[in-house]
């Protein structure tokens, strides 16, 4: 269901979320923020959803923190379970991402910042508009970086480029993105939705179990041995094996046809 700053709709099987702070150009603040994570929750539980897009109303994707806030303490919420809460709504953001059983596609519409480009970082598939300009942006207002962006810039870039990007917080066009493996796609802006949802639907029409299980092996493989990994994989290969989707893969296989996967 949608909310004030979130616009959530369903199309087909992909999942569409749109971040609708526009004036602000979709910069965070506590309360979109909760509404994300409680829609990306939502998405990885539900079976009828197979894959998530994440774009932004008007001419942004997401600039980050709402530092608005910060100037009248409401940045981060004062509760107590917040105050205990060692990641907080920024973290809990980006864990929803990475760890959605769903593939999540960031659709770049406009600029991205600071823990925008996070959020997009930590998406599966980033597909940007040719007039975007991303930053890390942190440096520029005097702050370290958070939403996870010292993690997964240098496994994304490497470690040089990212030390460039966070030092400096320069903008990174869209083509220097694509040539540095920022991003996955670089499309007109007109043409952007529609094509990473494009995207999404095709990866929707593969295997459920398969691309859950291939994506968590994925982010496990970050923090496991070979010994580990390979275990892990061996495992859930036999959990497919045991699905009906194998069966209509192999048997399309052999009769020459697409196969329908169903998630049985």
């Amino acid at each position: 269901m949608s909310v004030e700053d979130l616009l959530i709709e369903d199309i087909g099987e992909v999942r569409v979320l749109k971040l609708n702070r526009p004036h602000r150009l979709n910069a965070f603040d506590a309360s979109m923020s909760g509404h994300l994570i409680d829609a990306l929750t939502g998405a990885s539980r539900d079976d009828s959803v197979r894959a998530v897009v994440i774009t932004g109303c008007g001419r942004g994707f997401c600039s980050g923190l709402d530092l608005s806030r910060f100037t009248d303490g409401s940045l981060f919420p004062s509760t107590r379970h917040a105050r205990l809460d060692e990641l907080e709504w920024v973290g809990r953001l980006i864990e929803g991402i990475v760890h959605n059983d769903k593939p999540v596609i960031a659709a770049m519409n406009g600029v991205a910042a600071g823990a925008g480009l996070s959020m997009a970082l930590a998406c599966d598939f980033r597909y940007v508009a040719q007039t975007a300009k991303l930053t890390t942006g942190y440096i520029r207002r005097a702050l370290s970086p958070d939403a996870g962006m010292t993690y997964l810039l240098p496994r994304i870039v490497g470690h040089a480029m990212a030390t460039d990007l966070i030092l400096t917080g320069r903008d990174v066009t869209a083509d220097e993105a694509l040539r540095i493996g920022l991003v996955h796609q670089v499309v007109a802006p007109e043409e952007l939705v529609e094509s990473a949802l494009e995207f999404a639907q095709r990866l929707a029409a593969g295997p459920p179990i398969a691309t859950t299980l291939s994506k968590r092996l994925l982010i496990s493989s970050y923090e496991a041995t070979l010994v580990q990994q390979l275990k892990a994989e061996l495992q859930d290969l036999k959990q497919c094996l045991e699905t009906e989707d194998v069966r209509e893969g192999i048997t399309a296989m052999m009769e020459k046809r697409v196969p329908k996967f169903q998630g049985n």
